[in-house]
């Protein structure tokens, strides 16, 4: 599975996004066709070049705006969802859209739908949004991770550090801040919201296949945005089975059981019936892990559960990749698990919640919605063809 690292060791934006992805050997294309697909060819100019800072070389996107037009977030995502672009492109933009309308909704006090992105401009925070989702869809990123985010102390003019809106946007989000002795903004809330919708606050092993460098606007030693992109390595193989059996604990509790363990980070709870000692009927329940999470679900099975122990093995799994795609249908949009050997398709089903929605949106039956799911999904992947 590629993924891509972002290093953020001088913080993030949307410019230095585009810059890095383009760096790491996405093609520079996209970025006019993004232009064009939202058109914003009279209101946009795009202008991609080499540039050092300090000992960190790469490559700068500028995207100026000229005759900015007045639009309120819903103006903004409509411009998205009517381009012609692909459709897990329009989704994560459209999620990383809706986040910073969200999170300057909340700091001015409004309605979403009267938000205008005054100090971000609506076609430049498009273009980046837009761009940077398509950029990372052309090296075939199915993950992506972040660094810890630089946080500087104090203000830079009236606004305070680090900035709010991008604070905002990256609430709940697992976001891992360092302390910075900058007194600049350094994230900014495009570079936020990005992240937001894309990313996991995690370093990953990964096998190394190509780095980009995206410069930041300001002309001072080590202005840039890192992106790594490689292949994942799984740091630890195998997985930790907890197992215990129960038979005194009422089948609600033991259903709540289930959903907290599965929120504490397990992988999969299974629960499957069984007969116990002097014939009693009970339940044997499974805990799948990563064996850094074991000692922690363990502790939660027995402090939340009536057993007195459990039993831990380590065996091996050997797992198909995955990755989430999202097709349109008479119904609507809604996402679909692929599932891949050796990097190619052979596999996909239907996501259940979206096609719940889209079934008691339209009035439809939940299994003719999930055909239709399925089906579009398998031709977008080419799955039918002879």
């Amino acid at each position: 599975m590629t993924i891509a690292y972002f290093d953020c060791f001088a913080g993030i934006s949307g410019d230095m996004t585009l810059g890095a992805l383009v760096d790491a050997g996405a093609d520079r294309a996209i970025l006019n066709a993004t232009v064009e697909a939202l058109r914003l060819g009279d209101e946009v100019m795009l202008e991609i070049r080499r540039e050092q800072r300090g000992h960190a070389g790469g490559t700068r996107v500028i995207v100026e705006t000229h005759g900015r037009v007045g639009r309120t977030l819903p103006d903004l995502r409509d411009a998205i969802t009517g381009a012609e672009i692909p459709n897990e492109v329009k989704r994560a933009a459209v999620d990383a859209l809706e986040r910073l309308g969200r999170a300057e909704a909340r700091l001015h006090g409004l309605p979403e739908s009267k938000v205008h992105l005054h100090e971000l401009g609506g076609a430049d925070t498009m273009v980046d949004l837009v761009a940077a989702f398509w950029l990372l869809r052309d090296l075939n990123v199915a993950q992506v991770y972040a660094s810890a985010l630089p946080a500087p102390s104090g203000r830079t003019g009236q606004m305070p550090l680090p900035a709010p809106a991008s604070m905002r946007v990256l609430e709940a989000t697992g976001a891992i801040f360092r302390v910075s002795d900058e007194t600049r903004e350094l994230v900014t809330p495009t570079g936020a919201a990005i992240l937001a919708a894309a990313a996991k606050f995690t370093r990953p092993a990964m096998s190394l296949q190509s780095i980009g460098y995206g410069i930041g606007a300001r002309d001072v030693p080590g202005n840039a945005l890192a992106v790594w992109i490689g292949a994942e390595v799984a740091s630890e193989t195998g997985v930790a089975l907890i197992e215990t059996n129960i038979d005194d604990m009422a089948p609600t509790l033991l259903a709540a059981l289930c959903e907290d363990l599965m929120a504490a980070g397990a992988l999969d709870v299974s629960v499957v019936a069984a007969v116990m000692k002097k014939g009693r009927p009970g339940h044997m329940l499974s805990v799948m892990a990563t064996p850094d999470m074991a000692a922690r679900l363990t502790d939660h099975l027995l402090r939340h559960s009536t057993t007195l122990g459990v039993r831990i093995t380590k065996p091996d799994r050997v797992i198909a990749e995955r990755r989430i795609i999202e097709v349109q249908t008479v119904f609507g949009m809604a996402r679909a698990k692929v599932k891949e050997i050796d990097g190619k398709a052979v596999d996909v089903t239907p996501e259940y919640e979206d096609c719940r929605r889209l079934a008691r949106d339209s009035g439809h039956d939940l299994r003719a919605v999930m055909r239709a799911v399925t089906e579009a999904a398998r031709f977008e992947l080419g799955l039918d063809k002879t």
